[in-house]
C-alpha cells in the first residue's frame, strides 16, 4: 500500500489466519483504514469523503429512478411525471438525484481548486492527479446524458447545440456526429444511447474511484505545508502521521453531516432552484427555447466555447493559418476541450520547487484571481451572447489560459518562496501546540 513505514495487519485468530492466507481482504481493509494521514490535514481534505458518499448517492437513487424511467421519445417525459407523482417518494428520489449531480460538482470543484492550490498534482502525484480528471471528464459525459433523459425543451435542444459541436471537427465531423446521435437528428437513437451510457459510467467512476484512492495510498497524501511525511524510519513517520482511523474519518464525517443538512434542506425546500424551467416542457423539435442554457456546472467551459467568436482576431489568425479548415465554431471546441486539458498538463505546466502555495506569496495574488475567474465564466456562461458579456467572455477565457500556460511557468522561475517547515511535525506544533502552551 503506502510507501510511510507504518504497521501493518497480523491476523489474531486462527480463522483470520486462514482467510488472511486465501483472501487478504481483512489487510487491504486494515492498511486503508490505518494508512498514516499526515496530522496536518486542514477542511479542505473533506472533499474526498462527499465525491465518494454522493457517487453512491447518484448510483442508489439512479438504480431505482430506472425501475419507473422508460426510454422512449413519446413516453419518458410522462414518465418522468409518473415518477413525481405516482411512485411511493419518487419526487425525493428524483430531487436527490437531480440536486446530486450538482453536490457532485460543487465538491469536484473545491477538490481541483485545493489541489491546484495545494499543488497536489506535483510529483511524485501526476498520475493521481490525471486520474481525477479523467474521472472529472466522465462525470461531465455522464451528467450531461442524464439531462438529457427527462426529455424536456431544454434537454433535447441543449442535446442537439452541444453534440452538433462535434459536426464542427473538419471533415470527420457530420460523420462523428451522426455516430453519437445514430441519426442524423436527435431522436430515439440518440436517447437509447444516453440512456445506456447514463446508467454504465457511474461504475467506470466507482472503478476509476478505487485506482484513484490506491493511487494516492502509494504515495501518500499531500498535506497543506507540501512537506512530504518523513520515511527513514517508522518512529519518523509516526510522528509526522496519525492513522486515518479513527481521527480523520470522523472529521470527515462531521463534515459530510454539515453538507448533507445543507443538502437536504435545498431538497426539500428548494429542489427546482438550480434547474430550468423549460425543461418541464415536453420536448418539441419545432419550438427552440429563447436562450439554451446548459447546467450550471457546464456554464464555465460554455463561457469559454462562446468566448472565441469570429470576430476574435486570434480566431481569424487561426483560420487564415489553416486554410479556412479551423473556422470560430471549431475553435470554439479546441478551446473549450482546451481549457480542461490545462489542468491536466500542470504538474509538468508549474515549475516552481515549492508544492504548496501556502508558501508563494505572488502564486497566491495570481491563484485567487482564477478563482474569480472561474465564477465570472459561470455567470458570463448564462447570459445572452450580447451586448458587454462577449468581451467579458473573452478576457476571462483568455486569464484562464494565460494563468496555466504562461503565468505558471513563469512564477516557477521570479518567485521567491517563503521559509517553510521542516517537518510536518513541526508545522502542526506550531499550529496546535503552540496555541495550548501560551494558554497554559
Amino acid at each position: 500500500m503506502s510507501g510511510i513505514p507504518h504497521d501493518h495487519y497480523e491476523p489474531k485468530t486462527g480463522g483470520e489466519r486462514w482467510l488472511n492466507n486465501r483472501l487478504p481482504v481483512l489487510g487491504l481493509l486494515y492498511d486503508t483504514l490505518m494508512i498514516p494521514t499526515p496530522k496536518n490535514l486542514n477542511w479542505m481534505w473533506i472533499w474526498g469523503i462527499v465525491l465518494t458518499f454522493t457517487l453512491a448517492l447518484q448510483i442508489v437513487t439512479g438504480i431505482v429512478l430506472v425501475m419507473h424511467y422508460t426510454p422512449h421519445v413519446d413516453m419518458a417525459f410522462a414518465s418522468v411525471e409518473h415518477i413525481m407523482r405516482n411512485v411511493n417518494g419518487g419526487y425525493m428520489l428524483r430531487y436527490m438525484h437531480a440536486n446530486g449531480a450538482s453536490l457532485f460538482f460543487v465538491a469536484v470543484y473545491a477538490h481541483i481548486f485545493r489541489g491546484l492550490y495545494y499543488g497536489s498534482y506535483k510529483a511524485p502525484r501526476e498520475v493521481t492527479w490525471i486520474i481525477g480528471i479523467l474521472m472529472y471528464l466522465l462525470m461531465m459525459g455522464t451528467a450531461f446524458m442524464g439531462y438529457v433523459l427527462p426529455w424536456g425543451q431544454m434537454s433535447f435542444h441543449g442535446t442537439a447545440v452541444i453534440t452538433g459541436l462535434f459536426g464542427a471537427i473538419p471533415f470527420v465531423g457530420e460523420a462523428i456526429q451522426t455516430w453519437l446521435l445514430g441519426a442524423s437528428a436527435v431522436g430515439q437513437p440518440a436517447l437509447n444511447r444516453f440512456f445506456s451510457l447514463h446508467y454504465l459510467m457511474p461504475f467506470i467512476i466507482a472503478g476509476l474511484t478505487i485506482v484513484h484512492i490506491w493511487a494516492f495510498h502509494s504515495t501518500g497524501n499531500n498535506n497543506p505545508t507540501g512537506v512530504e511525511v518523513r520515511r527513514t524510519s517508522k518512529e519518523e513517520a509516526k510522528r509526522d502521521t496519525l492513522p486515518f482511523w479513527p481521527y480523520f474519518v470522523m472529521k470527515d464525517l462531521f463534515a459530510l453531516a454539515v453538507i448533507l443538512v445543507i443538502f437536504f434542506a435545498v431538497v426539500g425546500f428548494m429542489p427546482n432552484y438550480l434547474g430550468h424551467p423549460d425543461n418541464y416542457i415536453q420536448a418539441n423539435a419545432l419550438a427552440t427555447p429563447a436562450h439554451i442554457v446548459p447546467e450550471w456546472y457546464f456554464l464555465p467551459f460554455y463561457a469559454i466555447l462562446r468566448a472565441f467568436d469570429s470576430e476574435v482576431w486570434l480566431v481569424q489568425l487561426v483560420n487564415w493559418l489553416s486554410f479556412g479548415i479551423i473556422d470560430a465554431k471549431f475553435f470554439g471546441v479546441l478551446a473549450m476541450f482546451g481549457a480542461i486539458i490545462v489542468m491536466a498538463l500542470v504538474p509538468w505546466l508549474d515549475t516552481s520547487r515549492v508544492r504548496s502555495g501556502r508558501y508563494r506569496p505572488m502564486f497566491k495574488w495570481w491563484f485567487w484571481l482564477l478563482a474569480a475567474d472561474f465564477v465570472i465564466l459561470t455567470w458570463v456562461g448564462a447570459m445572452p451572447t450580447e451586448g458587454i458579456y462577449p468581451y467579458i467572455a473573452l478576457v476571462a477565457a483568455a486569464y484562464w489560459f494565460a494563468y496555466f500556460l504562461v503565468i505558471l511557468p513563469i512564477l516557477g522561475v521570479i518567485e521567491k518562496p517563503e521559509a517553510m517547515p521542516a517537518t510536518i511535525e513541526e508545522d502542526h506544533l506550531a499550529h496546535y501546540d503552540a496555541p495550548t502552551r501560551m494558554a497554559e
